[in-house]
């Protein structure tokens, strides 16, 4: 059998792809080839790029070295002074503008509740433990009394549980359903 020659390779024309399913296939495939580019370029020379793609469904693609967002306001700082205000910039009509100023804002509330929650963190420690992590006589009066409370909190929550699953007998406090004897690992949970 002779074997029919592939097309191949073929030059194409370039004007607007007219059909939709080849639009997006094409614009993938083209993205996705775009991106590699410009990876490649930032590899070879050490550079720092920033691509912002609209798809032709609306859909925004971005590619960044080595942040997009970093590079883009460089790129506005320089262009148009250094805007520190609270107010979102001028709409273009996009309504893109505003949506970035939210986001920004989010992210800013974000970090710096991460923050908070770090130095929430760590300020219960000493000597890189937490109070309850101190061995029982180095604990001050009100934290022993915190610490005995959420003991009886957890001890009445395990207890519940228990009840819940049907492993404890409620009729019988001598112990658990089942238990050989007082020397069961379980017996400390029956005191409720």
């Amino acid at each position: 059998m002779a074997k029919r020659p592939s097309l191949g390779r073929q030059k194409i024309k370039i004007a607007k792809i007219e059909a939709k399913s080849h639009l997006q296939v094409t614009f993938s495939k083209r993205r996705a080839g775009l991106f590699k580019k410009a990876s490649e370029l930032c590899t070879l020379c050490g550079v720092e790029i920033a691509i912002i793609v609209f798809s032709p469904a609306g859909k925004i693609f971005s590619f960044g070295h080595p942040d997009v967002r970093l590079l883009v306001d460089r790129y506005l700082s320089r262009n148009s002074g250094e805007s520190s205000g609270l107010s979102p910039p001028p709409s273009n009509g996009n309504g893109f503008s505003e949506l970035n100023f939210h986001l920004d804002q989010i992210l800013e509330e974000v970090e710096m509740e991460r923050e908070r929650g770090e130095i929430l963190d760590g300020a219960g420690k000493s000597n890189g433990r937490y109070w309850w992590e101190e061995p029982v006589e180095k604990l001050g009066l009100q934290e022993a009394e915190q610490l005995r409370d959420a003991m009886e909190e957890l001890r009445k929550n395990v207890g519940q549980i228990i009840l819940r699953f049907g492993f404890l007998d409620p009729y019988n406090h001598d112990g658990f359903i089942g238990c050989s004897g007082p020397n069961d690992n379980l017996e400390f949970l029956y005191g409720f």
